[in-house]
């Protein structure tokens, strides 16, 4: 079986209201990771200077739409030319522009849509970053002797700005504490810091209790966007009037129910 031919068959099975939709799902961006695509240009020849792909916009999202085999390529009835492109280099290309793929327009049902999130996370590996859509919220865990510790440790780690907190809840395994690290430069040296930070404090976390921490300046991370957006930060090295941990037990509220950084609809 074809690579085009996984997906394709992968295509049929991600439907709305399936038990294992997402499971489906993340199996088809593994597929797609490893495939090929056909990319539908809308002006010039592969690797010409005026070449751009077509475009379209479901729900006020940009979408390059594309092909999934050379036979989808001839039903579609494509008379311009096309690219021929690795599903991984194309996810690397679009989503830094916040585009995303849509997947056979021309089937049945008008195809289907892979947003730019889930294209990030097929180009940095899927492994890397969690299973969208996101439901972000504010932690109402009670964690005074994680986030006092963290708060010292961030004291002496000078790269560090300021932190923030959220708890998240992927499509696909366990939700988790996401600590976001706002640094003053960008550098492995600093990183490197952070990092140390970090595993220095979660030796205060409870056991079970999953924690992850996101570059604040990654402009393209799903849970840094929300806490940009929604969060204040616990610890601020500039007003040096670190902000007091929520109070009172409870779940974590859900983020917007489509999923934070997604689409409403494909």
């Amino acid at each position: 079986m074809s690579a085009g031919e996984s997906v394709e068959e992968l295509l049929r099975r991600v439907a709305p209201g399936r038990h294992d939709l997402y499971e489906t799902y993340e199996e088809l961006l593994r597929a797609l990771a490893a495939g090929r695509l056909w990319m539908l240009l809308w002006h010039g020849r592969p690797g010409s200077p005026d070449a751009q792909y077509g475009n379209m916009r479901v729900a006020g999202y940009g979408y390059a739409p594309c092909v999934t085999s050379e036979q989808e390529l001839a039903a579609s009835g494509w008379a311009r030319a096309h690219e021929v492109a690795g599903g991984r280099e194309i996810a690397g290309a679009l989503h830094r522009n916040r585009w995303g793929i849509w997947l056979n327009p021309h089937a049945p049902g008008g195809g289907m849509g892979v947003p730019w999130p889930d294209l990030r996370r097929i180009a940095i590996g899927l492994d890397r970053a969690p299973a969208g859509p996101l439901r972000i919220g504010d932690p109402s865990l009670d964690l005074p002797q994680f986030y006092a510790l963290l708060t010292q440790c961030a004291h002496r780690t000078p790269a560090v700005r300021s932190l923030r907190r959220a708890w998240v809840q992927p499509a696909l395994g366990s939700p988790y504490l996401a600590i976001g690290l706002d640094l003053y430069d960008t550098g492995a040296q600093a990183a490197d810091s952070a990092a140390r930070m970090m595993r220095e404090a979660v030796s205060a976390v409870p056991d079970g209790l999953p924690v992850s921490s996101v570059a604040m300046a990654d402009a393209l991370d799903p849970v840094a966007m929300w806490l940009r957006a929604h969060a204040r930060p616990f610890f601020d090295r500039e007003a040096q009037a670190p902000v007091t941990q929520p109070a009172g037990p409870g779940v974590p509220p859900a983020g917007p129910g489509h999923g934070y950084g997604y689409p409403r609809t494909y």
